[in-house]
């Protein structure tokens, strides 16, 4: 009996549950759909990428003897929606079993769902393999607990994979070297350039569709030099273990303009695609590490992004969906200021980001939670608009990794059930780890008044206004007690001058 075997673009891998027994005479079906474009505003370089890696795969699907059904974006018959195309397969290959490999995103799944039962077809939804926690193990994990700490799972799957242990001890004697792992980047220490990739006749094409079809979308196309393929990815690997995972580890919370990359393995997309697998990433840079090319403070920083937080934002998005995303713990309301689709402000670290993220669609970790997602916390910014700019902008962003790292840990909008504490800082922390500051049209070193930075008073205003919720946190005992510090004239002033530069962000543009 025949299926139809649907792959979404990112599940590029052959590995797929959905495809582990595919037969000659089964469908897979492939499809691409104005409406997953813009649903949010993504980037032009994200959808390029995404299309031109589908139209790769089904090449090497089709090239391994499989039979692809794939629909293109301007086919004229195309309906636009993953619900029409998968009517409309079904009806033209005569079949009524869809087999699929579980989603990135709630709303997806409940259209599989909503297919099963309007009876359009059978629908078989497999387990996603290529992640280690599946969610009956997480289930159980988080029990009664009222908050999770990514450490404690991250270690549990140390132990149960095996990765960076001796026997059931981790290498090094300790799990966590981040103490090693945060130092400032000299002003003149050279950052080595990613691996990028010249654009074939497929990905020309695509480029030129993306154009004609998303010509108001953020970004520009010319400087498209992401990988689509497997080998790609594989190359992008290889040189990121060879050329950055030594000094990953000292560098990876520094911030410099004009390197957007630094020292980060920028693999993220071809992970979220399928183009890589989290356990092969983690077992080349442990390589790295047994042959002495790479220190244990880099490699376990490294391992944890993947092993660590990647497994864990995934396993807490579908244990928590769709409740967690309606929560608004800190209340904040305010509307997405102009400049994070512009990055026309006067805030260099901000501009800077905002700019970087228009060429690459990409900003490393720290730039996204501590640039951009602290001055949305600070600014108390509405959570769904925060996070649909995030889903939109970023190469590497899908819904299942992008929301709670968005919506827990930069904005703190779950109330602290996946980090202990907001991410907040002040222009202090900028200026220490970064070199926006040097030219920027505020001073970090004034606190208040002309001149100041903005994130040294918004971060004093946020505090006063969220003492309600935020005082008795442990880990904000300190900067508490130094706000009791303050005369209640000092705190009035930094609450004026916040709502006044607050009350002046531009709010008009949407794109």
């Amino acid at each position: 009996m025949a299926h139809l075997r649907l792959v979404f673009g990112d599940q590029l891998t052959h590995e797929l549950a959905s495809l582990r027994d595919a037969q000659p005479n089964d469908v897979i079906l492939m499809v691409e759909v104005l409406e997953e474009g813009r649903f949010v505003p993504h980037h032009k370089q994200k959808i390029a990428l995404i299309l031109s890696a589908m139209r790769h795969f089904a090449q090497d699907l089709r090239d391994r003897g499989l039979r692809v059904d794939y629909v293109r974006l301007d086919d004229r018959a195309n309906t636009q929606s993953f619900e029409g195309e998968i009517g409309r397969a079904l009806k033209r290959h005569k079949l009524k079993r869809l087999i699929c490999t579980w989603p990135g995103e709630w709303r997806v799944l409940e259209l599989l769902h909503r297919l099963h039962d309007d009876g359009l077809c059978e629908v078989v939804i497999l387990d996603d393999e290529r992640f280690e926690m599946k969610r009956d193990r997480f289930a159980a994990w988080v029990g009664g607990k009222k908050s999770l700490r990514m450490e404690y799972f991250y270690r549990d799957l140390r132990r149960s994979t095996g990765v960076l242990m001796e026997g059931d001890e981790p290498v090094g004697g300790q799990w966590n070297f981040d103490h090693d792992n945060r130092k400032p980047i000299p002003l003149k220490k050279r950052t080595p350039a990613i691996a990028r990739f010249d654009p074939d006749a497929i990905t020309r094409e695509v480029i030129a569709l993306v154009d004609r079809t998303y010509p108001d979308h953020i970004g520009s196309l010319d400087k498209f030099g992401w990988g689509v393929t497997r080998k790609d990815a594989l190359a992008a690997l290889k040189d990121f273990i060879n050329n950055r995972l030594p000094e990953f580890g000292e560098y990876q919370d520094a911030m410099r303009a004009g390197s957007p990359f630094m020292f980060h393995s920028v693999l993220a997309p071809y992970l979220n695609l399928g183009l890589l697998t989290g356990r092969e990433v983690c077992l080349a840079a442990q390589k790295a590490w047994e042959k002495k090319h790479a220190p244990l403070n880099a490699v376990e920083g490294f391992i944890r992004q993947i092993l660590g937080w990647r497994e864990y934002v995934r396993a807490l998005y579908w244990h928590f969906m769709p409740e967690y995303q309606r929560s608004n713990a800190l209340g904040a309301h305010r509307d997405l200021p102009d400049f994070y689709w512009t990055g026309e402000t006067d805030m260099r670290c901000v501009a800077q980001v905002v700019d970087d993220t228009k060429r690459y669609a990409y900003s490393h970790h720290i730039q996204r939670l501590m640039i951009t997602g602290n001055f949305a916390l600070l600014a108390g910014l509405d959570p769904a608009q925060v996070e649909d700019w995030y889903l939109a902008v970023y190469a590497d962003a899908f819904e299942w990794v992008e929301l709670p790292n968005t919506h827990g840990m930069a904005l703190f909008a779950d109330g602290g059930l996946m980090a202990s504490k907001p991410y907040a800082a002040s222009g202090a922390y900028i200026h220490r780890m970064s070199h926006f500051c040097g030219d920027c049209h505020y001073d970090p070193k004034i606190k208040l008044g002309e001149g100041a930075c903005p994130f040294n008073y918004l971060y004093w205003n946020f505090l006063i206004q969220n003492a309600t919720h935020l005082a008795r946190n442990p880990r904000l005992a300190m900067p508490y007690k130094n706000l009791e510090k303050m005369d209640k004239k000092h705190q009035s002033d930094i609450m004026a001058q916040a709502k006044d530069f607050l009350d002046h962000l531009p709010t008009k543009s949407k794109k």
